[in-house]
């Protein structure tokens, strides 16, 4: 059984349909951010790469074929239809890293109808978990203000596979390190740690348990000073760093109560033992709001942790995405049902200076000094190049980030941007729209429909 199976049933019953009434012609998905969640001026487009992997190895066998007749209750022959069947369509994207708004597609699926619907649940899972943690880890970095972020989420992110896309969402979006070992290494970015609270427990007292840990560790040291007693801690590594002449690279960590103040106290501490090279970390339930609040009041804090409401994205864990049929056989198609009309036919968004996203038509030209978003990343089910890297993605992330109004980037209260539609689009959807409504009434007085 392979990854092909990680799919809502209704995608196998609708792909058996279509290859039973031999409705095989090029469809195409548009997937999609309806609205943003509550505090956030913009999303950050993650996912595709996983996307991609899924697509390029995408084949129906044996197994999955039945892994679905099981879970229909149907003999395993009824789905036969469905066994040796690949993706061999297209998938036109707007890169990782890129900044994006509500009602710009992230990604476009162009397929034979059955290929293009077995694709919806996992594109849908990957580009949604991602984007939601990598506009939330964008955010830590925006409250930092130049100051060093690290990701801490590993032990509280809904597994590992999560956490592992958590340490390169962040490492995207410029996190300067991370916990997690395992992406430390395929990522090949910094791994950064301390010791637990338990690690002082186990000793007499703090003085032997930071001693320990030097010998332990010839480098650069940082020690966890809130065990106990927080301004005693600080005075005891104060002490152990000034008596082994450690300095230059270490830290103290401070993981709970009033980090604000308890930072002021412990760089007088720090400073008044000639330390002052040893800089604060802080850890401990904080996010962009907490890191926001004590940069802006001025804490002296060097390094800011952040892990379990980053990982999860907390306070917007979802985005309310969508995968929509926009086009099937050369005719645009368009959904109608109450507070969730869709716009018909392929899209590509323009970007201009200083001005909002145009989302129009795929054929369109380019408004004057606008960059097109969406590009083609695979065409007949392959790739077509080389996987992106993360370090690519930060690149774009940093420069659309310098792009964005001010607005946009405020932690407290932040206005999004609001795309607007190109005349063609509005045409195009004023029209489909408007042949939808009369085959409707048509059908509703019993006058055949052409």
């Amino acid at each position: 059984m392979s990854d092909v199976t990680t799919t809502d049933l209704y995608e196998v019953t609708m792909a058996m349909s279509y290859l039973r009434e031999d409705m095989r012609s090029p469809a195409t998905f548009s997937l999609f951010v309806r609205g943003l969640p509550p505090g956030r001026g913009f999303l950050v487009a993650a996912g595709l790469e996983a996307a991609l992997d899924f697509l390029s190895g995408y084949h129906v066998e044996r197994q999955d074929v039945e892994c679905f007749a099981d879970a229909l209750r149907r003999p395993a022959r009824d789905l036969e239809p469905l066994l040796g069947l690949s993706f061999e369509g297209e998938v036109r994207a707007v890169p990782e890293g890129r900044v994006v708004f509500a009602g710009e597609p992230l990604l476009e699926v162009t397929a034979s109808l059955p290929q293009a619907q077995l694709a919806e649940t996992y594109l849908l899972n990957q580009l949604c978990h991602q984007t939601a943690v990598a506009s939330k880890a964008a955010r830590c970095v925006l409250a930092a203000a130049g100051r060093p972020v690290v990701d801490f989420s590993l032990r509280r992110t809904h597994g590992p596979w999560a956490g592992l896309q958590a340490a390169r969402l962040g490492a995207l979006t410029g996190f300067a390190g991370t916990s997690n070992v395992a992406a430390a290494t395929a990522l090949g970015v910094p791994a950064s740690g301390t010791m637990a609270h338990s690690y002082i427990e186990a000793f007499p007292g703090e003085e032997d348990a930071f001693r320990a840990f030097a010998r332990a560790h010839s480098g650069p040291v940082t020690f966890l000073v809130d065990t106990y007693d927080t301004e005693e801690g600080v005075r005891v590594a104060a002490r152990v760093l000034t008596e082994l002449r450690r300095g230059l690279g270490c830290a103290i960590r401070l993981d709970s109560g009033d980090l604000d103040a308890l930072s002021r106290r412990a760089r007088a501490v720090l400073d008044a033992a000639g330390l002052t090279d040893v800089r604060i970390v802080a850890s401990g339930g904080l996010d962009e709001y907490g890191v926001d609040r004590l940069v802006r009041a001025g804490a002296p804090i060097d390094v800011y942790a952040v892990g379990t409401r980053v990982g999860v994205a907390a306070d917007a864990p979802y985005l309310d995405a969508a995968y929509k049929l926009v086009e099937y056989d050369g005719r645009p198609m368009m959904k109608l049902s109450s507070a969730k009309v869709t716009d018909p036919g392929r899209k590509q968004v323009f970007r201009r200076p200083g001005q909002p996203d145009v989302i129009a038509l795929a054929g369109e030209r380019a408004p004057d000094s606008a960059r097109p978003l969406l590009r083609t990343v695979m065409r007949g089910g392959r790739r077509t190049s080389a996987p992106d890297t993360w370090q690519d993605a930060r690149g774009r992330f940093r420069d659309d980030l310098a792009g964005l109004p001010a607005r946009a980037r405020r932690i407290e209260d932040p206005e999004p941007v609001v795309p607007v539609r190109s005349e063609a689009l509005q045409r195009l959807t004023a029209s489909v729209r408007a042949g939808i409504e009369a085959r409707l009434r048509a059908t509703s007085a019993g006058t055949p429909v052409s």
